[in-house]
């Protein structure tokens, strides 16, 4: 592997030594289109913050999700968590939780992606990625706080087109193949199949084990119609998908003690080792080497999206149905270790029918508007539970303290969870051109949303046979108690309302420059709390006998998520097309942040953090030098404060939390919110040119930035990500008529360490009693060197 990336680095340093002015052509930029207003237009003429990446962008640098793709769009992040995935856009994120809706709402070809576990899927034969930053609750199918994902995948065109493209990196085991072809069928029908197989080791080690991870498979198949009998246009398209996990990305990192719980601390490590007789050895380097008895995640997908347009006169109507679909199974070596702790499996199942109906009249009147009525309804199932192999360390730590502790081995906590959901929305947007270079665009939604739910929770002993009350099961609800666990039952409805408008004044300089200025609001619904192991006390739990707690507070029902947002913006060019620029400048102001908090044990309880503010800068450019060189970038700085979070989470050993299991909630007013660096961008130089031969010789150098920042949703000091410089490059050939490519593709190559998630180990406070705890920690890729292969007929 080093050889291939000396070999990278050599071919770049002698390509950068032409001079950057060889070309004396006048070069132009290229236009963006985009339908972040549901027309297509140019990016220039949007008035909002926008990023856009284009299908050869992620094509040419093998972005496969949107986690590799958040590298070139700085304010957006995404990552895997111990329990599920956290996506943000501007800091905002939802956490993790299942009863969440998207903070940062995806969407496919229009169709509303809201759950978090759809952002981990592949992206194949994809047209354009637009990240929209801000509230955006007016033209698409669901509210989003902060911003929204839109994916357009590839059409079936008028002309016939293939591609095979293949990809292979040796030192972490990865092999990515890709096939396409499109063309029409008949006079007014075309189709266009995609199918993608892509497969990797990983780049842990499983010393346990002795296997690599985590082992990722992910298949796509997509056929797509488009069929335009007389003035009518039918887009069909069908697709399934699975992505599948054979361990995770995980390990042990940096352990800690707590001094001020009365008694001396004891390193977790110490703990287990004694617990194992010496036969397990916690190994808290970072090192890429990761102990643990097996986890995986099996997922499978399925959408249909059928889109109508049909023109009326001077009308556009448009019909968009949906069907989205997933399942997944999951297990989850939860304790983090290789020795036997405890595992938590859990099973989903969504459903998602939507209908949107819009009508646009002309763009270019005085006066122009689009709206329509939309309407999703969706389930969801979820089971989870908790177990205790018999073989595990747990019982035995408890022990000399509780005799029945016993009873733990081979027992299990479970969770049902279900869910019904219906959104019905009206929404509009106009624009008025009341000068010859001022628009005002007025919009607002009126969204009626109903949910119904109901939470069971119940223990069942080693034989597998569920526990009444009364008996032996008042112990086995004493022992569960200490994990902060309280068997119940829970139902509950949710009606709620909301009005969202906008405004925006636009104002054009020339034919190129213009400024905007807009105000929005925005809400995501509340709903109820999926995972918290225990009934909030107003309800009453069923537990009621002697316990190690006083207090096991659960969570249930959460409110709605409330924003105003506030932007300036420009968007520029400069030397005469050569060059341009966008920025914003934005405030939003939020209330009743939903969070999910780590109850140090093994739950997680929902919270509304009160008020957050988040405000900044966001810069994006390109100059193209030449018809050779091109220089592009993006910088965001990001100022993130909760105004008023009295309820935030404590971390492990923090002095407001001194008891040997407290409560857990500290005051978090004044802080930052976890992954909200400070600066966070991009910078990179492309470079083409013609060779003799009739090849073309193409690179690329992206240097990727970013601040410190806190890892954890406790906001730890002691686990902060420090500032790093990543360095992606790509150097290709070509033939001139683009009918093959031959490239190698570096990433991250100088192998910065950069922690994704972190949380606290579960379970240690508990058998340390309070003094020993670490972190377990996700960390991205090291450095890798692919080469790719394309053939287009």
């Amino acid at each position: 592997m080093k050889t291939a990336r000396s070999a990278l680095y050599l071919a770049l340093l002698a390509t950068l030594s032409p001079s950057l002015l060889a070309s004396t052509a006048h070069p132009m930029l290229e236009e963006v289109y985009v339908t972040a207003q549901k027309r297509q237009q140019t990016a220039r003429e949007v008035p909002v913050s926008l990023q856009a990446i284009s299908g050869e962008q992620l094509n040419s640098r093998h972005l496969t999700g949107i986690e590799q793709m958040s590298d070139y769009l700085p304010g957006l992040s995404m990552s895997q968590t111990g329990i599920g995935t956290h996506i943000a856009i501007r800091g905002i994120a939802s956490g993790v939780n299942q009863g969440f809706e998207q903070s940062a709402a995806q969407f496919v070809d229009g169709i509303h992606f809201g759950r978090a576990q759809l952002s981990r899927a592949p992206l194949l034969d994809v047209e354009r990625v637009e990240v929209l930053k801000g509230p955006q609750s007016i033209l698409f199918g669901k509210n989003s706080t902060a911003g929204a994902i839109s994916i357009t995948t590839a059409k079936p065109g008028e002309n016939r087109e293939g591609e095979l493209r293949v990809l292979h990196e040796p030192e972490h085991g990865e092999t990515d193949v890709r096939f396409v072809v499109s063309g029409p069928i008949s006079d007014n029908l075309s189709a266009r199949f995609a199918a993608l197989d892509r497969r990797m080791d990983g780049y842990y080690h499983n010393t346990t084990l002795d296997r690599d991870e985590s082992g990722d498979i992910e298949q796509l198949y997509r056929l797509s119609l488009n069929w335009t009998p007389n003035d009518w246009q039918i887009f069909l398209k069908a697709e399934k998908g699975r992505f599948d996990s054979e361990g995770r990305n995980i390990e042990v990192v940096q352990p800690v003690l707590n001094p001020h719980v009365g008694r001396p601390p004891v390193q977790y490590a110490s703990v287990l080792s004694a617990l194992t007789q010496g036969n397990y050895q916690l190994d808290t380097r970072q090192d890429f080497k990761r102990q643990s008895n097996g986890d995986f995640s099996y997922n499978d997908t399925e959408n249909i999206t059928l889109n109508i347009e049909k023109m009326l006169g001077e009308y556009l109507l448009s019909a968009t149905t949906g069907f989205n679909a997933y399942r997944y199974h999951e297990w989850c070596d939860c304790d983090f270790t290789g020795a036997q702790g405890f595992n938590i499996v859990s099973n989903e199942n969504y459903r998602q029918t939507s209908q949107e109906i819009r009508i646009a009249s002309a763009e270019d009147q005085p006066f122009s508007y689009l709206g329509g009525i939309f309407y999703q309804h969706s389930t969801l199932d979820f089971h989870d539970d908790v177990q205790v192999p018999v073989d595990s360390v747990i019982p035995i730590a408890m022990m000399g303290t509780l005799p029945i502790a016993h009873l733990l081995a081979g027992a299990s906590t479970q969770r049902n969870f279900d869910q019904q959901s219906d959104i019905a929305a009206l929404f509009g947007q106009a624009t008025w051109q009341f000068q010859p270079h001022s628009k005002l665009i007025i919009g607002a939604r009126y969204t009626q949303e109903s949910k119904s739910a109901s939470r069971h929770q119940y223990h069942m002993d080693e034989d597998g046979h569920p526990l009444p009350q009364g008996g032996v099961a008042d112990d086995y609800n004493r022992l569960w108690s200490i994990f902060k666990i309280d068997p119940h039952q829970i139902k509950g409805k949710r009606n709620e309302s909301g009005f969202t408008p906008l405004i925006t004044l636009q104002h054009d300089l020339n034919t190129t420059d213009r400024l905007y200025l807009s105000y929005t609001t925005g809400y995501k619904s509340g709903g109820f709390d999926v995972r918290s192991n225990a009934a909030p006390n107003a309800l009453g739990g069923v537990y009621n006998g002697p316990s190690p707690l006083t207090n096991i507070e659960g969570t249930w029902e959460f409110g709605e998520e409330k924003v105003r947002n506030y932007e300036w913006g420009g968007k520029f060019v400069f030397a005469d097309g050569a060059a341009d620029m966008n920025i914003a400048l934005f405030r939003s102001e939020f209330r009743d942040l939903q969070t999910s908090q780590f109850d140090g044990s093994l739950s997680f309880n929902v919270a509304n953090a009160g008020e957050a503010v988040v405000q900044g800068v966001e810069l994006e450019t390109r100059y193209a030098l030449t018809e050779r060189w091109m220089l592009h970038g993006a910088l965001t700085w990001l100022d993130f404060e909760y105004r008023h979070f009295p309820n935030g989470q404590c971390y492990f050993g923090q002095p407001d939390n001194i008891a040997p299991f407290g409560d857990g909630v500290c005051d978090a007013t004044g802080l930052r919110k976890e992954f909200t660096p400070e600066y966070q961008g991009y910078a990179g130089i492309d470079y083409q040119r013609e060779l003799n031969n009739g090849w073309r010789f193409s690179h690329s150098l992206d240097l990727i930035y970013s601040d410190r920042y806190f890892t954890t949703p406790s906001l730890d000091p002691r686990m902060v990500q420090s500032a790093y410089v990543k360095l992606n490059a790509r150097i290709a050939l070509a033939a001139a008529d683009d009918r093959w490519e031959l490239a190698l593709i570096g990433k991250n190559l100088t192998s910065e360490r950069v922690i994704r998630y972190a949380n606290g180990l579960p379970v240690a406070n508990i058998l340390t009693q309070g003094t020993g705890s670490g972190f377990y920690a996700f960390y991205e890729r090291p450095a890798s060197v692919a080469l790719q292969g394309t053939i287009r007929f």
